[in-house]
């Protein structure tokens, strides 16, 4: 929820800040450092925020599968009606939740960019609806500052440091075409 979708008419093309070779290996260490973090992936459930966290989960569940051999089960959150930034009256576009049992595990929540943190604070609302974990964690490709709320991700593929005037696109192959992330200027700032 925290990106914005492509803009190729973009007038600042932005600076490329991840290429799909870097998001392929932060995601693989972001993989081991939660096995490691949670002894292996025996109580771990991924969710993932739609849109960009859902393709971001499966990736991570694939490399915890080759590495542990193991299969961890993924879900899927929307948070559309937890966000507290629609006072505009705008209808949000609603998207399919799918959970697996998240009772009792420890759910770890997925997204592409962590950003004020109001995303991730929906999302878990959201999940205690469906049940109560025994721990959440949170893993994001991209952290890039600026909270408005105490979260902090348990990992991290990349801190980048950016100013309120800029936006960090994540792109995916499964919903973009492609794999990179840029860092690009406000239209309106």
């Amino acid at each position: 929820m925290a990106t914005n979708p492509p803009n190729t008419s973009r007038s600042d093309p932005g600076r490329r800040i991840l290429t799909a070779d870097e998001i392929r290996r932060a995601l693989r260490r972001v993989s081991h450092e939660i096995l490691e973090r949670n002894e292996g992936s025996a109580s771990l459930v991924l969710v993932g925020m739609h849109t960009r966290g859902v393709p971001l989960a499966e990736r991570l569940a694939a490399s915890m599968n080759e590495i542990e051999g193991e299969t961890v089960p993924v879900g899927a959150v929307d948070i559309a009606f937890y966000r507290d930034d629609l006072a505009d009256g705008s209808r949000p576009l609603m998207q399919r939740t799918d959970l697996p049992d998240i009772e009792g595990r420890t759910v770890v929540l997925v997204d592409d960019v962590l950003y004020t943190g109001r995303s991730i604070r929906a999302a878990m609302d959201a999940l205690t609806d469906f049940g109560r974990p025994k721990q959440i964690q949170l893993a994001v490709l991209v952290d890039r500052g600026h909270r408005e709320l105490p979260i902090r991700a348990d990992y991290v593929g990349k801190n980048v440091p950016t100013s309120r005037d800029e936006e960090v696109d994540v792109n995916l192959i499964e919903i973009d075409g492609a794999d990179e992330v840029v860092l690009c200027r406000r239209e309106d700032a």
